[in-house]
């Protein structure tokens, strides 16, 4: 049975406890054994950290120690997956440049509040986490992120949909959904989620985020039937 531990806590504005609670929902649904601890204490102890097959980050806005993200990062590294959405991943650690650079992006923006309609175009083709899936329409904040150009865009969204200092820059397509890898470790990132309702209005948000889990979960498994090394990632220079 695969493992999976979803930490929350942080502004309540973004509902994270709500959200863990949904997310674990559906990995429950897919058999998976879930825990769910509230702050970020988890991530003290690297052994138990590790048995760990899936990390679901819900913290948004705070604050993390060097030591934490260093905890995380080993983990990831060695095959544990890092799956989650808007603030509780992308918008969780501002200051931690490191986090960042694990997770492939950085949420920066969202030009016109909440309550703004937009269209998430799938790429098909790109993943099987998209397959079968359609573009969709969503009703919540737009999403500017800074992004990792080693990310592998699965869905994106068109920018400029408001009016705002950035429209005077050419039009572009912000990334919505994305992986990536960091060693051994898979990483998925949705970023949508500023409510967990967002989920209930637009449901292919909420298939994308099970699917992306299930990817995400996957990576030590895979590692292990293809005898994939974590060492020829390490390096001897630690630059965190």
């Amino acid at each position: 049975m695969k493992k999976a531990l979803i930490f929350t806590g942080g502004w309540d504005g973004h509902e994270p406890r709500l959200v863990s609670k949904r997310f674990k929902r559906l990995l429950e649904g897919e058999g998976a054994e879930v825990d769910i601890f509230d702050g970020l204490e988890c991530l003290d102890n690297l052994e138990e950290l590790s048995k760990y097959d899936l990390i679901v980050p819900c913290c948004t806005m705070s604050s993390i120690t060097k030591e934490r993200v260093n905890n995380v990062s080993y983990a990831v590294s060695r095959g544990t997956g890092l799956a989650g959405c808007h603030g509780g991943m992308c918008d969780a650690f501002r200051e931690s440049t490191m986090w960042q650079f694990i997770c492939g992006g950085q949420w920066v923006s969202h030009p016109g509040g909440d309550g703004v309609n937009y269209t998430v175009n799938i790429r098909h083709g790109s993943s099987p986490i998209v397959e079968g899936l359609e573009d969709f329409e969503v009703c919540s904040e737009h999403y500017y992120l800074h992004i990792d150009p080693a990310v592998e865009v699965l869905a994106s969204t068109r920018f400029p949909s408001v009016t705002y200092y950035h429209s005077a820059n050419k039009p572009v397509d912000m990334p919505v959904i994305w992986t990536k890898y960091w060693g051994l470790g898979r990483v998925f990132y949705n970023s949508l989620g500023h409510h967990d309702d967002v989920f209930d209005k637009s449901p292919t948000a909420e298939v994308l985020m099970l699917r992306g889990m299930m990817w995400a979960i996957g990576g030590k498994e895979y590692a292990k039937e293809h005898s994939l090394s974590p060492e020829k990632y390490d390096s001897e220079k630690k630059m965190f």
